[in-house]
């Protein structure tokens, strides 16, 4: 039979009692260790889906104001709520005001070679007033850069004030084409009851000398601002006038018939008017 000495229990024990607690340490450091990987690993991706909504909320916001501009989207109302923020800082940035001065530059480059003027009082162009001469983004600054529908009480209540600023770009190329003989246009939405007030604003900021200033009647009032714009064309062409370009700031002051030998489009995504 074999004979099992207790001195055998007595010198074995401590040993094994120490291997263990150095497994359980080791066990509760490697532990420790990835844990603290995993939350560094989760903290990392959460910031990287952060990033990336970011990017693709700001290319989705780019994409719907270059497609504005495209008139590939029309007749809205509001602009999407997500991208309110994207087109405030476009509208107050200096890439708007570089698109801007560049479509001005291009106008420019036009007139250099485009016209042979008549010379007998006829040769035309036609200026949008809104966002074209004189801006309204301080309006707007104070009513979500489009994200509340537009009202028309509020919006003509500050236009009586007259204290819409000069687009800067926009009054050189006024006072140039003035310059050259050309009879200028200015042909607005805006209804004839805000005449005395766009007059004053218009004059402040430093645009004078043109031909005349064409208003919405109560006869044009509830007509679609492009077929308003159209018909108003017609009549400077019955009477005899040659309109070598337009600018404007949508769409509707552009299209439709007749049409100019050139049209120029200012950048605006804040509204639509069709």
């Amino acid at each position: 039979m074999f004979q099992i000495h207790q001195s055998s229990f007595v010198n074995l024990s401590p040993l094994l009692s120490l291997q263990m607690a150095r497994k359980t340490l080791l066990i509760l450091a490697l532990t420790s260790l990835f844990s603290g990987l995993a939350a560094a690993d989760w903290n990392i991706l959460n910031q990287k889906w952060k990033n990336a909504r970011e990017d693709s909320l700001k290319n989705y916001c780019e994409s719907w104001r270059i497609n504005v501009e495209l008139n590939n989207i029309r007749e809205f109302e509001v602009v999407p709520q997500e991208c309110v923020d994207h087109i405030k800082k476009y509208m107050t940035s200096s890439q708007y005001k570089a698109d801007s001065e560049r479509a001005i530059e291009e106008v420019t480059l036009y007139l250099s070679s485009c016209c042979s003027l008549g010379g007998d009082g006829k040769d035309a162009w036609i200026f949008d007033v809104d966002d074209t001469l004189i801006s309204t983004i301080p309006y707007f600054k104070k009513h979500g850069f489009g994200g509340e529908k537009v009202n028309s009480t509020s919006l003509e209540e500050w236009m009586k004030e007259s204290k819409a600023p000069a687009l800067d770009h926009t009054l050189k190329l006024f006072q140039g084409i003035k310059e050259r003989g050309v009879k200028i246009f200015l042909v607005s939405s805006r209804r004839e009851s805000l005449r005395s007030p766009t007059v004053d604003n218009l004059i402040n900021v430093g645009y004078h000398g043109w031909t005349g200033l064409i208003l919405r009647s109560l006869d044009d009032e509830y007509m679609h601002v492009q077929q308003y714009k159209s018909q108003v064309r017609k009549r400077l062409v019955d009477q005899g006038y040659r309109i070598w370009g337009i600018i404007g700031d949508q769409w509707s002051s552009l299209k439709g018939l007749p049409d100019a030998k050139r049209t120029f489009k200012l950048p605006n995504s804040m509204y639509y008017l069709s």
